[in-house]
This record gives C-alpha cells, sequence and structure tokens, in this order.
C-alpha cells in the first residue's frame, strides 16, 4: 500500500520554480487590451464582466447571434489571468461536476443533462475548428484510476448507473490499463471518452481574438466596482470610468462578487499543480501513455493529471485549501508544502519518473458551492444574469454557463432555462466561524475516509444526507 499522506514531504524538488502557471508563460501571449480611459463613458446592449472562459464564450456566442448588438467585455486583470489559465485543460461533456454528482441531485433529468453535456462539448470542437483556435485541442478521454480496492467496487457502480442511463463508459482491468499507462498504484479504471484535453490559455486567447473579429470591444485593466439599476439600463462603475448597459451578464466566478446576495453560496478553495519538465524518450516510454488522456484517481481527495503536447506531465490536485473569511490574494497562490506533498505523491504514482524535475508550481482560487457545479440567476429586473460555482470543472461547462445567462437575459424558454438544475439554487454556506469550523472537520473527515477504505463518518454521513457531499 502507497503512502498518498506523507507528514513530512521533501522540498528538494519544489525549489526555484517558476510560479506563473506553465500555460501562461508563453512567448504566445497577446499584448494586452486597453485599459478604459479614465473619465470614458459608454453605452452598450451587452456589457459582460469577466474575461474568463464563461465570459469569452459568451461574447463569441452573442456576437454570432446577433451582429448589430454593441458587446463590450471588461476583465479585471488579464484575459485568462484567474482560473481560466491556471487550470490543468481538462474538458469534460459532464456539466454536474461528474456523473456521480448529477446523479444524486438531478437524476429525473440527468439523461437530458448528459445530453447536453455531450453537446456542448462537440460545439466547442467544432468552433474551435471553425475559427481555427491553435490550443493543442485532443478528444482523449479520462481515465478515473482505482489505487484501492474498495475503489474497484465503486467504479463499476458508476459503470453500471451510467450504462442505464445511455451515457457512454468501459471498465478497464488493471492489466489493460497498465498498458495503457503504466503505474504500480493502478488497480483498474473507468474510461470516460467525453472528456478532451486543451491549453486553456491559448484556448482563451483565440476566443478573445474571435470575439474582437466579431466586433466585439475588450478591455483589460478595467475593475468593475459597482453597478446600480436605473431602470432602463444598469449602470457599471469602473475606476474612473461608467458604462451604461442594457444588459449585463456577470461571469467573476470565484472573485468577489459584485451582487452581495453571492456571498453566501461561494467560497474560494485554493487547488495548487506542479509541472515536470519534458520527459525524456526512455521516460515516455517507461510509462507508456501515448494515448495522453486525462488521469484522475479515485479518493476523496484526489489528483489529476495530464500530458502536454511537448511531453510534460501536469500533477495537482488533493490539497483544496480554505483562508478564513473567504481570504483571497496572490499571498495564497504558492504553497510550498502542497507542491512537495504534489511532487512525493507523483514520485509514488510514477517510481520510474522519481528523478524527473519539477519546472513550474502554481495555485489559485476555484469557486466552489455546496452541490459542486455552476447555479444561475438574475437580478436587476432580468437585465443581469450570473452564472458561478464551477468548482473546477467549468473549462467546457462555461460554455453551457454562458448561453444559459444569455438565454436568461432575452428572457427565452429553453431546454435549458427549463433545467431543474438552472432553476434551483445551492445551499448556502454558514457565515464565519461556522464556515470555517465546518470546512475543517470536512477536510480532516475526508483524510480519515481516504485511510479507512473510503468509510464516511458521521459527519460526511450527514452531509451527504443534506446534499452537501465533499471531495477535494
Amino acid at each position: 500500500m502507497f503512502n498518498l499522506d506523507p507528514s513530512e514531504p521533501s522540498f528538494g524538488k519544489v525549489h526555484n520554480l517558476c510560479h506563473t502557471p506553465f500555460w501562461l508563460d508563453s512567448d504566445a501571449r497577446p499584448q494586452p487590451f486597453a485599459s478604459l480611459e479614465l473619465d470614458g463613458h459608454a453605452s452598450v446592449d451587452l456589457l459582460i464582466i469577466g474575461g474568463g472562459f464563461t465570459g469569452l464564450w459568451a461574447a463569441v456566442e452573442a456576437a454570432l447571434e446577433n451582429p448589430d448588438q454593441s458587446i463590450m467585455l471588461i476583465e479585471g486583470d488579464r484575459i485568462a489571468g484567474g482560473a481560466t489559465g491556471r487550470n490543468g485543460g481538462f474538458v469534460a461533456a459532464s456539466l454536474t461536476h461528474g456523473f456521480s454528482n448529477g446523479l444524486s441531485r438531478w437524476a429525473s433529468e440527468l439523461s437530458e443533462l448528459e445530453r447536453l453535456g455531450l453537446e456542448n462539448l462537440n460545439e466547442i470542437e467544432s468552433r474551435i475548428h471553425q475559427f481555427n483556435i491553435d490550443c493543442d485541442w485532443l478528444r482523449s478521454g479520462e481515465l478515473d484510476v482505482a489505487v484501492e480496492d474498495y475503489q474497484l467496487l465503486e467504479l463499476a457502480e458508476v459503470h453500471e448507473q451510467m450504462t442505464g442511463c445511455g451515457s457512454a463508459s468501459e471498465l478497464l482491468g488493471v492489466r489493460e490499463l497498465r498498458q495503457r499507462v503504466d503505474s504500480p498504484m493502478y488497480k483498474g479504471a473507468l474510461f470516460d471518452p467525453n472528456v478532451a484535453m486543451v491549453d486553456p490559455a491559448r484556448l482563451a486567447w483565440g476566443l478573445s481574438r474571435v470575439a474582437v473579429e466579431l466586433g466585439v470591444v475588450i478591455h483589460e485593466h478595467t475593475k468593475a466596482t459597482d453597478f446600480v439599476d436605473q431602470g432602463t439600463h444598469v449602470e457599471v462603475k469602473t475606476a474612473g470610468a461608467t458604462i451604461h448597459a442594457h444588459r449585463v451578464l456577470l461571469a467573476t466566478n470565484a472573485y468577489p462578487p459584485l451582487l452581495t446576495r453571492l456571498k453566501h453560496y461561494l467560497v474560494p478553495v485554493y487547488d495548487y499543480v506542479i509541472m515536470t519538465a519534458p520527459l525524456t524518450e526512455s521516460e515516455r516510454s517507461s510509462i507508456g501513455w501515448s494515448g495522453r488522456e486525462g488521469i484522475g484517481d479515485s479518493g476523496n481527495q484526489f489528483h489529476y493529471y495530464r500530458m502536454t503536447q511537448d511531453g510534460r506531465i501536469l500533477f495537482g490536485g488533493y490539497d483544496a485549501n480554505y483562508h478564513k473569511g473567504n481570504g483571497m490574494g496572490p499571498e495564497f497562490d504558492v504553497d510550498l508544502t502542497s507542491f512537495a506533498r504534489l511532487a512525493d505523491h507523483f514520485a509514488q504514482i510514477f517510481p520510474q519518473l522519481a528523478e524527473v524535475k519539477f519546472t513550474h508550481g502554481w495555485g489559485g482560487a476555484i469557486d466552489t458551492c455546496t452541490r459542486f457545479s455552476a447555479f444561475w440567476g438574475t437580478a436587476h429586473g432580468g437585465k443581469t444574469a450570473y452564472v458561478a460555482g464551477y468548482t473546477g470543472l467549468g473549462v467546457g461547462a462555461s460554455r453551457f454557463g454562458a448561453l444559459t445567462c444569455l438565454d436568461l437575459l432575452e428572457g427565452r424558454d429553453t431546454e435549458r432555462t427549463r433545467l431543474d438544475m438552472v432553476r434551483t439554487k445551492p445551499l448556502p454556506f454558514p457565515p464565519e466561524p461556522l464556515r470555517s469550523i465546518g470546512i475543517g472537520w470536512t477536510r480532516r473527515s475526508l483524510q480519515k475516509a481516504d485511510r479507512e477504505q473510503g468509510k464516511r463518518n458521521l459527519w460526511l454521513r450527514t452531509l451527504d444526507s443534506m446534499g452537501l457531499g465533499f471531495d477535494s
């Protein structure tokens, strides 16, 4: 049995890492868009606040749908500067943070959600080809691997449930799995073909280029500080400028929301990633992995990892750190203990790569909610729509989130807006100090469950009964 939680991780491999996310540490990063001028005024049909995937997809799809409307996107930092540019690049068809989470919450409409999710994934691929976006798109699928015997039973149950719902998956035994990717930890896997890999920053930069070609005006380093319903329009304030917008799409995700009500539903949780140097030919041969599938393991505190086009391995997850009072800031983006723990876990999963060098290590906040998947709403008499709460699987779901927001802004009755998933909200988090206490208890309980063959204690079973099941 492998020790996945060393009490004293070794720090030797994680000193002198570049802490810029690997995807952003690139000569391909475009020059910044101009900020909105101080004392400037603008009037637009649609204002999008946030330059991540939700905002970018909203801009592109809205411009394609109605070329005559005026659209502006403002971003407080840089395009892809937040979660969009620092994630693992897994593009899942699932809209519900995985099949099991969807089954536990929306069983009656899960077949429809699975169909809509696959359509959305196919449409993302179609747009990438349509607009010639160079982003290392690879329809690789994902392996959910078991590293303990009890996890094999859980994967078999999920496979049966997915098959009954008409969703594609394949169970792999240990021999077949290790022919694909060779790790002595692996005991079997569930393969989901409806997952793609992507360079997320290059996808975001490509979408921004397409949006501008379609007539969208983009301003970076333009942070919205307030917005007020003025009856006929929403007045949005930035640092010294004012924008009058007939409709507003709010896509700020983990960042402190302009709408106070969202603070009760969201907490920022910090996730960390390390990246290897390109593997040598012999190193790649020692693990196989020619299909470059995405991989995640089945623990409550799980790892996710994938291989890049140039043969690097991105390895992240396990820790999910919350800072009291919804704490956010650049001081939390680097955590050497988390980086060292990940490096130790990597060497246990791939002992044949124990001497590999790491070049990058970074972290950042994801926007989590109590149901682990996106939720929607409107404000200002329907002139503002928002989506948030993706919980780390937003690369694919963000386009669906954006399209649903556009439906809500137009007052359209669609199969998206009729979903219970869209019409309901997650349970709010309790206020501090109960929030920090509850999250701390949950983390310790999850660690204990992983040590005890998945057995969930009374605290976790209580959360499960309330629809608040958690993992990392």
